[in-house]
């Protein structure tokens, strides 16, 4: 599952590169010019717009002005930025099917150990749990391995493989929380440089040109304004991702009560 993921990051980072390059080199080229003229030379006559053809454009547009500014804001911060969403966005989703996978129903999975202990006794629920997939199963299954050894010891590795089981779920969560920070901050130093740069042409031209100030101040706020993007958009999943994480734990403690408890009654019975 990394490799795939990190393999997704490294060929959206190379798709991304390769097509700010190709649309530099479309742009600047002759044929590119004489293409441009011929065009204007001979103006077809208007046709009426098919609704899919519209959003075929905006796409288009909306694409071509990312790749633009990105162009403007500086190719080393922004994609130092680029690349913190790319993989922060590879490690989100990553943990998403994970955690997706790992929800388990839980008072069907109770409900079903309670009568294989019932029908076949432990070896039958360890069989059940050892089949079905998820932290509150794996659970289970420790506390079931260790019911002769008493009711304490059982209560002991539950709790104990539970806190094994929740920092597998929050795993690369801290890499994620790095990358939400880093972005704003790679912005921030690219808008810094940028204003340096400002004020640095300024000084050559030894006059306050309206002109070189917006100039200047544009290019360095864009790094910002992406830093920011990157960030929010990263730090949605991550409290997606938290929000998940909890409820998992919820179910987890609920289920092992609940487990602890029918046990004892088992071996009441016994």
């Amino acid at each position: 599952m990394k490799k795939l993921f990190a393999l997704i990051a490294v060929f959206g980072m190379l798709f991304m590169g390769a097509s700010i390059f190709a649309q530099d080199e479309t742009t600047d080229s002759p044929a590119a010019e004489e293409t441009t003229q011929v065009a204007e030379e001979v103006v077809p006559e208007p046709v009426a717009a098919e609704p899919a053809a519209e959003e075929k454009g905006g796409i288009a547009v909306l694409h071509t002005t990312l790749k633009t500014k990105f162009i403007e804001g500086g190719a080393s911060f922004m994609g130092a930025v680029l690349l913190c969403l790319i993989f922060g966005l590879a490690l989100s989703f990553e943990r998403v099917i994970y955690l997706n996978l790992a929800a388990t129903n839980t008072d069907k999975l109770l409900q079903e150990v309670e009568e294989a202990l019932n029908s076949g006794g432990v070896e039958a629920a360890k069989e059940l749990c050892r089949n079905t997939r998820g932290p509150v199963a794996s659970i289970f299954y420790q506390g079931l391995d260790r019911i002769d050894e008493g009711i304490d010891v059982v209560e002991k590795s539950v709790v104990s493989y539970g806190s094994v089981q929740m920092g597998l779920m929050e795993k690369n969560l801290s890499w994620i929380s790095l990358f939400i920070a880093i972005a704003p901050m790679l912005g921030f130093m690219g808008t810094v440089i940028g204003m340096i740069d400002a004020f640095d042409q300024i000084q050559i031209q030894g006059d306050m040109s309206p002109t070189v100030v917006a100039g200047g101040i544009k290019v360095a706020l864009i790094t910002t304004v992406t830093g920011l993007m990157v960030a929010i958009i990263l730090q949605i999943f991550y409290n997606y991702l938290i929000s998940q994480i909890d409820g998992i734990v919820n179910k987890m403690e609920d289920s092992s009560i609940s487990l602890v408890d029918m046990l004892v009654k088992h071996k009441l019975k016994k």
